[in-house]
């Protein structure tokens, strides 16, 4: 009887155990469920917890909150930024601008750490890391043409500086996003900046499509004809018919 109890008893523990895992899983798609899953088993559901800590009013809670999302699941660059964030909210602003870093460095592909560390490196006077933080955010369709906008001025202001040769180091190396860098190039950095690089890539060797290179340059005349000429002289070895 006792060791029949006992079964039963293992197999409810099991069945429960079950459930809060599927839960937690779950939490992922429905963010009110992790609420539910026990502190210790939770996985999807503290990613959820802890943002919605950070997000909320308790600047201290959000910072354990997170701190224990990054003692679970310490990998994926969007956990560090989340810590970052609650570490800036809870005014620890020196740990949070390594944690950033650390985020930037581990996530490429993670929007918020590459804007912060571009940012951080901005204000370190870091202009060559800022640009490849620039070019990380430049490739991600999704990041919105305003923020490119904003940033590039001050990423890109000085002639052949180290925020520009760096691009021109980047573009130079691969002929995967040429393209990409001359239709949106052309819209969000500065049209100076943009010309410039563009010029410095080809003199480097870089292949370009004529027709798009053309569309860029005429698009380059309407703000500032002197660096489209630039632009269309260093392209007509490429592309002799853009000799004007």
């Amino acid at each position: 009887m006792i060791a029949r109890l006992i079964w039963f008893a293992g197999m409810l523990g099991l069945a429960v155990l079950t459930t809060l895992l599927q839960i937690d899983r779950q939490s992922d798609l429905t963010p009110s469920l992790a609420s539910l899953v026990p502190a210790p088993l939770r996985s999807e559901a503290q990613v959820q917890i802890a943002a919605g800590a950070v997000e909320g009013t308790d600047s201290q809670r959000g910072l354990e909150e997170a701190r224990r999302l990054v003692m679970k699941r310490p990998v994926p660059a969007e956990h560090l930024t989340l810590l970052a964030m609650a570490q800036t909210k809870a005014g620890e602003l020196e740990q949070a601008g390594v944690t950033i870093q650390i985020a930037g460095q581990r996530g490429w592909r993670e929007p918020l750490a590459q804007e912060a560390v571009l940012r951080i490196a901005l204000q370190a006077g870091d202009k060559a890391e800022a640009a490849r933080r620039y070019a990380a955010l430049f490739l991600r369709s999704a990041t919105p043409d305003d923020l490119l906008r904003e940033l590039g001025p001050t990423v890109l202001d000085e002639p052949d500086g180290p925020g520009q040769s760096t691009l021109v180091d980047i573009i130079s190396g691969t002929d995967r996003w040429n393209a990409t860098f001359l239709r949106r190039g052309a819209r969000v950095m500065p049209t100076t900046a943009f010309a410039d690089i563009a010029a410095a890539t080809l003199k480097r060797g870089a292949r370009y499509d004529c027709a798009v290179l053309e569309q860029s340059i005429k698009e380059a005349e309407r703000s500032e004809p002197a660096a489209a000429q630039r632009l269309r002289d260093a392209a007509i070895g490429l592309c002799p018919k853009l000799k004007s």
